[in-house]
């Protein structure tokens, strides 16, 4: 190290084993004690020359992983020149505990961040992986408030660190994945995954009765949760995990295309939605007049989504045209053409049909069409999964309940807008889910079931609320800029929308992707 260097940066023992530091500013009150003189007796630290240690000052990333390469390889350095932290960081780079378009020379004198603490720490100090058998990995996806901030690479060392108290939240529950760490911190968080220290009394994580009334699923996107699943009355990810998906729908593609486009998809992502839905309707100048068009908008759609790694649902928007029996063979080609375009991708939700409805029954009209249509789709996607809507407009899902479909991999939809649907379809799901019935919520909104009225924030809420408790997906109507109530941008905002064009129901859908 420079001897210039020595007032303003952290100095590490050139020998490993020198006796601890008598810091000024480190009571043994502070938290923190404990943690920074364990790791002062073993050498790998000591204080400014003024016998100070100020462990409220931010840490480098060339400092922290200089302690990190100490501990775990404490021989002297190989005398690299140029940055005083290099041979570190060479070392830390040749060891896999970051990637090559993570640090840069450029950072190694700015302030670590948390997110980037752990996976370091994590992966030098082996963190053991958190097995999932009591269901703790799946339960700190909700617990921490602001998971759907933490880039999804980090995600699951994140859940790691949390389950072995290396590094928690704050009083409130997040866990801040930007923000810098303190020199205390680090002391903290390497002591910890060392195993030389316990976890300190002012970083104890939040207990489950001062966080959100929530369920154990957790949101993120198709490289974190792979090919998804039905398991029981849970959607499940590739490890058996349940998923909770939280969304947008389009309105009909034939009106509004222009908001399935790649940039509003993103925009979507970005506010941590991890679902979209594609609404494409088959009359009312849709599919059945204008195939070609349709399908073109809708690829589109789908694409941007497998590039913004989202799960996308192909939905075969049944409405005026009632009984999807009555074109029954158009959508055997189509679920045929799709399925085989992107059967291999993990991305692709089916919704056969969308809100049957004008006197259609469950065993008389949609069970049929739905034992025709699935096959067509398991023949190109074997073990993909399926919506299924129900005649009322996907509210009789209870008729399903009582005489479900034989495939595997199957839910039934539940439509609801909160100024019309309340207590009563609600009561319902719990019927469908006492059955077994899985059921998925691929339309909601704040208004009435018209598209207008309201906002009906007060039973939006009740809904949201039921959701996630009992680990519900759901997709919000709708994406566009429509001057109705349901629709989430605020009228003639256009394509170049963003969440300060929301309107009030856009804001209580992109909120939910949080909660």
């Amino acid at each position: 190290m420079k001897k210039g260097l020595l007032a303003v940066l952290l100095v590490f023992a050139a020998v490993f084993g020198c006796a601890a530091s008598a810091y000024t500013d480190v009571g043994t009150d502070k938290w923190y004690y404990e943690n920074i003189q364990a790791m002062s007796e073993k050498g790998l630290l000591k204080g400014y020359d003024d016998g100070t240690f100020r462990p409220d000052n931010k840490i480098t990333y060339a400092e922290f992983v200089s302690v990190l390469k100490r501990y775990v390889s404490p021989s002297a350095g190989s005398g690299a020149s140029g940055h005083w932290a290099r041979e570190a960081m060479e070392y830390a780079y040749g060891s896999g505990w970051y990637d090559y378009d993570e640090i840069n020379e450029g950072l190694y004198d700015t302030a670590i961040p948390r997110y980037m603490a752990v996976k370091l720490t994590a992966l030098a100090l082996d963190i053991p992986h958190t097995e999932n058998d009591d269901g703790v990995y799946w339960r700190y996806m909700n617990e921490i408030k602001d998971f759907g901030s933490i880039e999804g690479r980090y995600a699951y060392l994140v859940i790691r660190a949390y389950n072995d108290g290396v590094l928690t939240g704050d009083e409130n529950g997040n866990f801040n994945p930007n923000n810098p760490l303190t020199r205390a911190e680090a002391c903290a968080v390497i002591s910890r995954a060392a195993g030389m220290t316990g976890i300190g009394p002012a970083d104890t994580p939040a207990s489950p009765e001062t966080l959100p009334p929530v369920g154990e699923g957790t949101r993120g996107g198709v490289s974190e949760n792979g090919k998804l699943r039905v398991t029981g009355t849970r959607l499940c990810n590739q490890n058996g995990g349940t998923v909770v998906l939280k969304g947008m729908s389009t309105h009909g593609l034939q009106w509004f295309g222009q908001f399935a486009d790649r940039a509003s998809i993103a925009k979507t992502a970005a506010a941590g939605a991890n679902v979209f839905r594609l609404a494409m309707y088959t009359a009312e100048g849709g599919y059945l007049s204008n195939p070609d068009s349709m399908k073109r908008t809708l690829y589109n759609g789908i694409d941007g989504a497998i590039a913004e790694d989202m799960y996308v649902i192909v939905d075969w928007h049944i409405l005026s045209d009632g009984n999807p029996m009555s074109s029954v063979e158009q959508a055997e080609g189509f679920f045929d053409e799709v399925s085989a375009k992107y059967g291999d991708y993990d991305n692709i939700i089916y919704e056969i049909c969308n809100e049957p409805n004008g006197g259609v029954t469950w065993s008389g009209d949609v069970k049929p069409y739905a034992e025709r249509i699935i096959p067509v789709i398991r023949r190109n996607d074997p073990d993909c999964v399926i919506l299924v809507g129900s005649p009322t407009w996907s509210q009789d899902f209870d008729k399903a309940a009582d005489d479900p479909l034989e495939f595997e991999n199957i839910m039934y939809t539940c439509h609801f807008y909160a100024g019309t649907h309340t207590q009563w379809l609600r009561d319902r799901i719990t019927y469908a889910l006492s059955k077994g019935a899985p059921i998925f919520v691929s339309e909601w909104g704040a208004s009435a079931a018209d598209g207008n009225g309201g906002v009906f924030a007060e039973e939006t809420r009740a809904w949201l609320d039921f959701l996630n408790a009992n680990n519900i997906s759901r997709v919000n109507w709708s994406l566009c800029d429509k001057n109705e109530t349901s629709a989430a941008i605020s009228a003639g905002a256009g394509t170049d929308w963003s969440t300060d064009t929301l309107s009030e129901s856009g804001r209580l859908a992109f909120d939910d992707f949080g909660r």
